[in-house]
């Protein structure tokens, strides 16, 4: 066993270890969730509009996706311990921040810049200091419980946002993530470091391409909604006919291309690359990082959908909403820890299809249950099953993608598994809700269309002001509007009835086309090996 794969045993309790990770996952995933209810609040508090918040939600995502792989790289180079600590500092310092910003420019500072380079720190940190901590027959298992920890943040975290925004504020949430990072620094001092053979060479060219390539084409992804995949929307910016968007992504690709070739160069010319190109020929890592990115690209459109459905169709609120998702940890947790400590030995290939098939059945089940008569009840058992999918997910995946190169890739690799999630999440975002908002946009000028009780130049000048997409709204928020506008009540009670049908529709469309990436995915398994790490030679490897 090589010198980074001892075991905690020997020096730190192993539950320290996993303790100080799965915390440390925690805090990176709180922050993509837990503002998501209280934007309009934090807007109003510092001075700027709900578009400004999410441009700083927006520039996180930039900032984590650009420096993920240049992050992995650092650890290697002053070592995987010393990064996590630094980055857990840089992190603090971006929450303290965030806590006492006036205004947005602060914000975006501590929140965005601050807390993503944190990020881009930290996570590819964690991937190396499981594998340096523990033996490859455990590391399922430690894996598992570190991404448990990630997906339960995103599932509690509407209900931290809305308790703190709703009695207290949300700045006491930043303030709290500095004492969770101060006690994450107390336990990683005890944590064992794998300190690398040789000062490796930090390829700075490629750094630069990795960063630019990856971050124009996430911002092309997150722009898409707004902008439009590949027609540009009325009034957005567009060239030769395309939407911006498109532009950005080919640019994202092509510099990815060429950080890739020149990589390949450096190789070549033996000289240290940032990723070894071998890497992307690695049969099984290939296939970890092919299952991660459909795994957060399902995760992350249901956790964009679901909130939707429970508090704009339903109107329930931060707290209930929270609340109602709360199932989805049970069986996550549940099939994290149970699957590894129960079936030490079982077929990786195996649990990962089964974890799929588990997304695939909640978003089915989802899919026929939403209804505009069905309640909030009706999210329960899909949750249950989505749990148990992530949870399975995140017990094989981990410990795929690392036992696939030696332990002193390993933070070489978490760079590059987290910037592979970050495309998946983005993509799963933007995706469910463009095809959201284009669904209930025709289904509601149908509706208009086809009643009667709506006049000819109303439905006229719905079809101009709704070119764009149509704004998922509330009963309340539609009706408000339409209080303004001075409409009749026939027209406005068509309208409300048009509004809920057509939410339905977008909310069903966004599922189908989860529950189909998932079909897609189940494709791409044969990758993933038959046998466990330690367990002797890997099929498909």
């Amino acid at each position: 066993m090589a010198p980074g794969s001892r075991t905690s045993e020997g020096s730190t309790p192993a539950g320290i270890v996993l303790l100080a990770l799965a915390a440390g996952q925690f805090l990176m995933a709180l922050d993509s969730s837990v503002m998501n209810v209280s934007i309009a609040t934090v807007a109003d508090d510092v001075g700027t509009t709900v578009t400004g918040i999410q441009g700083a939600i927006t520039a996180y995502t930039l900032v984590m996706a650009m420096f993920m792989i240049p992050g992995g790289k650092v650890g290697a180079l002053i070592g995987r311990r010393r990064a996590f600590m630094i980055g857990c500092v840089v992190y603090g310092c971006g929450s303290l921040t965030t806590a006492v910003a006036p205004n947005l420019p602060v914000l975006l500072f501590g929140w965005s810049f601050l807390e993503g380079i944190g990020a881009a720190l930290i996570l590819p940190a964690i991937v190396a200091l499981v594998a340096g901590n523990f033996a490859p027959e455990r590391r399922p298992a430690a894996y598992g419980l570190v991404a448990a920890a990630g997906a339960a943040a995103i599932a509690v975290g509407p209900l931290i946002g809305g308790v703190a925004t709703t009695y207290f504020s949300w700045r006491w949430v930043f303030a709290g993530e500095v004492v969770i990072v101060l006690g994450i620094l107390v336990l990683t001092r005890r944590i064992a470091d794998a300190p690398a053979d040789r000062r490796p060479r930090v390829d700075l060219v490629g750094a630069v391409l990795s960063a630019l390539g990856l971050g124009v084409f996430v911002y092309g992804v997150l722009r898409s909604s707004e902008w439009g995949w590949f027609l540009p929307k009325p009034g957005a910016p567009a060239w030769l006919g395309l939407s911006l968007a498109t532009w950005l992504m080919l640019a994202g690709l092509l510099l990815v291309r060429l950080f890739l070739r020149w990589e390949a160069r450096l190789v070549e010319q033996h000289r240290e690359p940032l990723v070894d190109p071998a890497l992307l020929r690695n049969r099984q890592l290939t296939g970890g990082l092919t299952m991660f990115f459909f795994q957060y690209l399902v995760q992350m459109g249901v956790f964009f959908v679901v909130p939707l459905y429970l508090s704009v169709a339903l109107g329930l609120s931060a707290l209930a909403t929270g609340a109602r998702i709360l199932p989805l940890s049970l069986t996550l947790l549940a099939a994290a820890i149970l699957i590894p400590r129960l079936l030490p030995d079982v077929s990786p290939r195996r649990v990962v299809r089964l974890g799929i098939l588990a997304l695939l059945a909640g978003a089915v089940v989802l899919l026929a249950a939403l209804d505009a008569d069905a309640g909030a009840e009706v999210v329960t058992v899909p949750l249950l099953l989505i749990g148990l999918g992530m949870g399975a997910l995140a017990s094989q995946l981990g410990a795929v993608t690392v036992s696939a190169v030696p332990d002193e890739q390993s933070a070489e690799v978490g760079g590059i598994q987290n910037a592979v999630t970050n495309l998946g999440a983005s993509i799963g975002t933007a995706l469910a809700g463009s095809i959201m908002i284009a669904t209930l946009t025709t289904s509601f000028l149908t509706s208009v269309e086809q009643n009667p009780a709506i006049p000819d130049e109303v439905t006229s000048q719905a079809a101009v002001q709704l070119a764009g997409g149509a704004p998922f709204l509330s009963d309340s928020q539609l009706t408000s509007a339409l209080d303004q506008a001075g409409v009749s009540t026939a027209v406005a009670d068509a309208a409300l009835d048009a509004n809920a049908a057509a939410r339905i529709d977008g909310l069903r469309a966004a599922l189908a086309v989860l529950a189909l990436s998932a079909v897609l995915a189940l494709f791409f398994t044969r990758r993933i090996p038959t046998t466990q790490p330690g367990g002797g030679k890997q099929a498909g490897a």
